[in-house]
């Protein structure tokens, strides 16, 4: 890593890279997310006027959320339902309630110094880039990769998160010291899992540099770029700056899309077609008294199994008759899902308030907030239905069959 003498006495100890390409100069600086040292740094640096443009490890969302803490509360949760966004508001928590826990132990603010440059960039009036790619894509494109029991162990550990009120230990915070929020978020998962650790790393060095790449096409070409990145971003981002010879928007494209699924979805079709034609051959087969018996004990297993798990979830009456009624025919439309249509009754019969919002990241540290906060609550209703729903599937399928080869 190559860098004026000048240059490394203002950046400290943190590491830098820099590259020169098509005209543009990039420094890269290294941070750690949880360190002060790292803020003046950031200071130093955008104080020093090398420099004509600040790039930052940000999305929109994450900036918006460390700059404005109101921004929560203002946020439609129907909405959110019924785009189907509830699993990525969820994700978004998790990273939330993380850096929560993070900067109560350690007393900073993680990502402080991302926050640092994105307003010190502004004050100074100098283009800030945000570069990261969305939290929400990334973990639609993480799951994506990953199996049905990789999916459920991923949505295991988020909720699990959701709930922990212990201390960071200290192998993780030096792990995030030298690497990234989201890398660290997801901890076990990325280390346990190939896919995941490239999509939440590899993927994103990659889409940055693409990024950065592309402001050498903005008609006010910056000369001298200040790039604001998490330490385990270094390398992989110098490489790519160096190497990578695709033009940035096709980059940013492909890594912006989700994987291809097929326009069909024949798990529903065949989940549907096994169901309503295991009803008609009990009545063709065994008469009025069969079919009826197979219907009663479909509806029973995942009504009752989808609105237990509603209720568990302190749903309101109205909510758990929702996942009654819903459960049963989940498998037929994804649009009828007991989970989403139990959640947005619970949030239309008990809609949260602006102080529900507020307080929603201190009530999820304890497990006694997610039934107290309606918002919490909410989620809860739409994962412990679908839950439950699910689990109701799998069984009345199987007594289903036992009866029809019985």
């Amino acid at each position: 890593m190559n860098a004026s003498n000048d240059q490394a006495t203002a950046l400290g100890d943190q590491p830098i890279a820099v590259v020169e390409r098509d005209g543009v100069r990039y420094t890269l600086l290294g941070t750690a997310h949880v360190s002060r040292a790292s803020v003046d740094a950031v200071e130093a640096a955008i104080g020093s006027g090398d420099y004509d443009a600040v790039a930052v490890e940000l999305d929109a969302p994450r900036l918006q959320a460390l700059t404005d803490p109101d921004a929560l509360a203002r946020l439609d949760l129907v909405q959110v339902i019924r785009t189907g966004r509830t699993a990525m508001f969820a994700a978004n928590l998790a990273l939330s309630t993380y850096q929560r826990r993070l900067a109560e132990q350690l007393g900073i603010e993680p990502g402080a110094e991302l926050k640092r440059a994105a307003l010190l960039g502004r004050e100074r009036g100098l283009p800030v880039h945000l570069i990261d790619r969305d939290v929400g894509l990334t973990f639609k494109r993480a799951s994506s990769k990953l199996g049905f029991w990789g999916r459920s162990k991923l949505a295991a550990g988020m909720l699990a998160s959701l709930f922990a009120d212990e201390t960071v230990g200290s192998d993780e915070i030096e792990k995030l010291k030298q690497g990234d929020m989201l890398e660290a978020s997801f901890g076990e998962f990325a280390d346990d899992s190939p896919l995941l650790f490239e999509t939440i790393i590899g993927e994103r060095d990659r889409y940055m540099a693409a990024k950065l790449r592309a402001m050498s096409h903005d008609p006010e070409r910056p000369s001298h770029v200040l790039a604001v990145v998490g330490a385990g971003h270094l390398k992989g981002m110098e490489r790519y700056l160096r190497e990578d010879t695709a033009p940035p928007a096709v980059v940013c494209g492909q890594l912006e899309s989700l994987p291809h699924k097929s326009d069909i979805p024949w798990f529903t079709i065949v989940l549907a077609l096994f169901v309503v034609g295991g009803f008609f051959w009990g009545f063709w087969q065994g008469g009025l008294d069969v079919g009826s018996d197979l219907l009663l004990q479909w509806v029973l297993a995942t009504g009752i199994l989808g609105a237990l798990g509603c209720a568990i979830a302190g749903g309101h009456p109205l909510s758990i008759a929702v996942a009654f009624l819903a459960s049963p025919i989940t498998p037929l439309h994804p649009a009828l899902a007991s989970g989403t249509l139990s959640a947005l009754t619970e949030a239309w019969v008990r809609k949260p308030t602006y102080a529900d919002f507020m307080a929603l990241r201190d009530d999820v540290q304890s497990v006694r907030g997610w039934w107290r906060n309606r918002v919490a609550r909410v989620l809860l209703n739409f994962f412990l239905t679908s839950l439950g729903t699910a689990i109701g599937v799998w069984t009345g399928g199987l007594r289903m069959l036992g009866k029809l080869v019985g």
